[in-house]
């Protein structure tokens, strides 16, 4: 009997440090100490080792099957089938191999009686066979085991805890970069945030909190793989739940938000209680609250738009800041509308490189056409300016 209180302090320490079981840092070592003897004693299969997690003790044991006396007449190995009830008794009869005493693994029954009054054929025996020096032979050999068990068990964990937390907003310190990704530390693991989903022309700086988006969760052969994102639209959206109130408790609905990540922001909000101005609460008194948000995007323009179930004002109010609109539902199924509007509303309408209407397009979910009540007049449409 080996009582090492090495051990019972590094299970103690694992289950703490890494939030992992003791169950499973038991199982770990058993295995790992299990492997250490077969490869440092020479043993054959049939041995176990225990592992107390209370007491640090490890046993080693060694079992033998108890075979019949006159086991020198035996031509194959039918032990097990007199031992165990197969349901598969009408199942064609497989091959068996030829019975061959081995006394590493075997004990006659006489012999075993000697030991364990009573014991069958078929029955197993142990003996204790814990070296005096198996602890230090088994460290070192079941180091690499153990450690990787604990690793498995961990990014199981940590994927458990974030596989809840994609499409949510996280905090973290960027610890280092190369060419492609900044990897922010996050705590009990790391999230990769690609240069590619950053807001373009911002800086991040080595060692700076950050905010992001977790866009994917995965595991893979090299652990945990935490996706970020700056640039996704979701990042505007739990921006917005984070720094109003009455969004996060549901007073206020965002419908739909659509983003050009660096340019400009729509985001569509509405609120079923009649007494709430949702554009007023985002906005905030002086500004306030929508000044964070525009200082988390570096000065990113946000439009905040009153969501309509009427398509044609919803379409209206997504292509602000343009007035004086004539909107048209040409197909509702389809989804498609027409907007007509004059010379001097025409560009705000559009938007540099067409950005605002695609934004609009994007928020209310319909193909938007803008023409100009010229270009309308030539379609057939007549529209009073």
């Amino acid at each position: 009997m080996m009582n090492n209180k090495e051990f019972k302090n590094a299970i103690e320490l694992l289950v703490k440090e890494k939030g992992i079981s003791k169950e499973v840092i038991i199982e770990a070592m058993q295995l790992a100490l299990t492997s250490a003897y077969k490869k440092n004693y020479q043993s054959l299969t049939n041995v176990r080792v225990d592992v107390n997690g209370d007491s640090g003790e490890v046993h080693v044991y060694s079992f033998k099957t108890v075979v019949p006396d006159n086991y020198e007449e035996l031509e194959e190995w039918d032990l097990l089938e007199e031992v165990e009830n197969s349901d598969e008794s009408d199942s064609e009869e497989e091959a068996k191999e030829p019975f061959i005493f081995d006394e590493r693994i075997h004990i006659p029954l006489e012999e075993a009686l000697k030991i364990v009054p009573g014991i069958t054929v078929g029955e197993t025996i142990e003996e204790e066979v814990t070296p005096k020096d198996f602890g230090r032979v088994a460290a070192s050999t079941a180091k690499q085991v153990v450690i990787q068990k604990i690793r498995e068990a961990e990014r199981n964990t940590i994927i458990e805890e974030y596989n809840d937390k994609q499409d949510e907003l996280v905090s973290g310190t960027v610890e280092m970069e190369d060419v492609r990704n900044y990897y922010i530390d996050l705590g009990r693991t790391q999230g990769i945030l690609p240069k590619t989903e950053i807001i373009p022309g911002e800086t991040i700086k080595m060692g700076s909190n950050i905010k992001a988006y977790i866009s994917k969760v995965e595991n893979n052969s090299k652990g945990p793989l935490i996706l970020l994102s700056r640039s996704h639209y979701g990042f505007v959206k739990r921006l917005f739940e984070l720094e109003i109130p009455e969004i996060n408790e549901g007073i206020i609905l965002v419908y739909s938000v659509a983003r050009d990540a660096g340019n400009r922001t729509k985001v569509a909000v509405y609120s079923e209680n009649p007494n709430v101005d949702p554009i007023g609460s985002c906005i905030g008194e002086r500004g306030m609250r929508i000044a964070n948000i525009l200082k988390e995007l570096g000065g990113e323009k946000i439009d905040i738009v009153p969501y309509d179930k009427d398509g044609a004002k919803f379409i209206e109010n997504a292509l602000s800041p343009a007035k004086d609109l004539h909107v048209f539902i040409t197909d509702e199924k389809k989804q498609e509308a027409l907007v007509v509007v004059d010379d001097s509303n025409l560009s705000l309408a559009i938007g540099r490189k067409g950005i605002n209407v695609r934004l609009a397009s994007r928020l209310t979910h319909y193909k938007i056409d803008v023409k100009t009540y010229e270009q309308a007049r030539e379609m057939g449409i007549n529209v009073v300016g």
